[in-house]
């Protein structure tokens, strides 16, 4: 079976290769899909996508026309796909439902510590000469934080197990608690987590069309004006505008994120001055660094995320090729 993969980086390659247990006849493309691009899945018999590839009707209609009947995804997230079409079209999605939670935790966790430390605010002024240290940079210790997890999943809990390694109190709000969070962390209502945290970091799924905004205006003015938001779940989760005003009058400290709306438009892509970055919203939220940290979607990019990613996909693969199902795969509920 030919298989043509879609935005694998240069450093990926070798992993695609070497993990390659069922010999499959494998083609990388570096790039994103897009409706240019999609003309590189001719002749092959499946594909695999990332986030950001646009699985929309145009591509998928483009890939029945090859006799491409599977297309599929190596991250958790679906949103970049059309589901509708795909069911119309009869074209078979699965997905990885999970791969090593350390990764984004480990990265949510440096981007809160490096916020509660003003450690990024410090290290640029004295890359530019300046060695005095601001009142700004005044600040408490980890073990005397209370690091608010806003959906206490695998993932979540980790970055919890994280935290309270450190002595930190650590909260969850999540409406289906597990007995693996409880270990890690102490579960609450959502407005005692935003009113007692003073870090938020949010790992819950996105649905579109259902919680978009979820962190809007309302979310914000619950937290504490010193508190910390984290987001390396999804852009859509977040109203750019609030969290940007929200920091701009001084309701809540400071921002990290991996993620941003309009991603299909800015990822990947290498900008010449903050002018330039595709969305007026996001340039608004990236102004206000160093109270604000982006980093472009890096969460997974680590050695077991991408090998657990890439295994799992084949695996996929195989079961579909040997049963004609597999249990991965994503459907269209609506």
């Amino acid at each position: 079976m030919k298989i043509v993969c879609y935005g694998v980086r240069p450093i990926e390659e070798p992993y695609f290769r070497k993990l390659n247990k069922h010999h499959y006849d494998l083609k990388l493309v570096n790039a994103y899909l897009d409706h240019d691009n999609v003309t590189e899945a001719e002749g092959c018999d499946a594909v695999l996508v990332r986030a950001n590839c646009a699985c929309d009707e145009q591509n998928l209609k483009k890939f029945k026309s090859y006799g491409i009947n599977w297309v599929f995804t190596r991250t958790v997230g679906f949103n970049h796909y059309d589901l509708k079409a795909a069911k119309e079209l009869d074209i078979k999605i699965a997905r990885v439902p999970n791969y090593s939670p350390y990764a984004v935790a480990n990265l949510a966790f440096t981007l809160g510590a490096a916020l509660t430390r003003y450690v990024v605010a410090a290290v640029d002024a004295v890359h530019q000469g300046n060695f005095t240290v601001s009142p700004y940079y005044f600040s408490t210790e980890f073990n005397r934080l209370t690091v608010g997890i806003y959906g206490a999943g695998k993932l979540g809990a980790i970055e919890g197990k994280m935290w309270k390694s450190i002595g930190a109190k650590v909260l969850a709000y999540d409406p289906y608690p597990s007995d693996f969070a409880r270990q890690y962390v102490k579960f609450v209502s959502e407005d005692d987590l935003l009113q007692s945290s003073d870090i938020v970091s949010v790992h819950v799924p996105y649905f579109p069309g259902k919680n978009d905004n979820l962190i809007n205006s309302d979310f914000l003015k619950k937290m504490k004006e010193t508190a910390f938001l984290i987001n390396t779940a999804r852009g859509q989760l977040a109203d750019t505008n609030a969290v940007a005003k929200a920091i701009e009058d001084n309701e809540i400290a400071g921002y990290g994120a991996d993620v941003v709306i309009d991603e299909t438009r800015i990822n990947g892509h290498k900008f010449n001055s903050l002018a330039e970055v595709p969305n007026s919203s996001v340039q608004s939220l990236m102004k206000l660094y160093p109270k604000v940290l982006i980093t472009p979607h890096m969460g997974s990019f680590t050695e077991p995320a991408l090998e657990d990613m890439i295994s799992i996909s084949y695996d996929n693969f195989h079961e579909m090729q040997e049963t004609g199902d597999v249990k991965n795969k994503v459907e269209y509920k609506g």
